[in-house]
């Protein structure tokens, strides 16, 4: 068990069964009293960011994640298949744990995959990625009712909005945290 002398940016400590990241941390040595360690964690899978005060010398429980590489091939049922990089394993994802990853994933994609005791913890793809339009309605000149935008579907079936002037066969680079249109991209 490794005390709060170990705690560093980055570490994953394992709190009530639950794995926190550890954003920020600071060692306090006030002039009265005992020494204390003061950290910002973020929950590994909510996201949910706490603040957390320990006593120096404390111990923490503090567990192994493996962030690696791999390379997204199908969808089988509920379950997303990659494969590692490195070694050519597959292992099978659960949407639950894939989430919202799931709206821009294609074919032969590389995603990040933080590993915890071989159990998958989240997906976490590039923050922009280049899909190609399947379907949108043709944009209608003059008319800017919508601030300029329409809905449009891209590859993996899910809808963004785009401006008007964005016709089906376009490829367009979309931020993979918010869903957002970014451009158009030339090939």
């Amino acid at each position: 068990m490794a005390s709060t002398a170990d705690i560093r940016n980055g570490v994953v400590l394992n709190i009530d069964g639950q794995l926190w990241n550890v954003v920020e941390f600071q060692h306090v040595k006030p002039g009265k009293g005992g020494a204390f360690v003061r950290t910002k964690l973020k929950n590994v899978v909510t996201g949910k960011v706490v603040d957390k005060t320990y006593n120096a010398g404390a111990k923490v429980d503090i567990e192994n994640v493996d962030r690696r590489d791999f390379q997204y091939l199908y969808r089988d049922g509920d379950d997303f298949v990659f494969m590692d990089t490195s070694d050519y394993d597959q292992i099978h994802v659960p949407a639950t744990v894939v989430g919202d990853a799931a709206n821009f994933l294609l074919e032969n994609q590389t995603a990040t995959i933080a590993l915890n005791n071989g159990n998958p913890l989240y997906v976490e793809l590039p923050a922009s990625v280049v899909m190609e339009i399947t379907y949108t309605e043709p944009g209608l000149q003059g008319d800017r009712s919508n601030a300029g935008t329409k809905p449009a579907t891209i590859e993996t079936g899910y809808q963004i909005q785009v401006p008007l002037f964005v016709e089906i066969g376009t490829k367009v680079k979309v931020d993979t945290r918010t869903g957002d249109y970014l451009g158009r991209v030339n090939d």
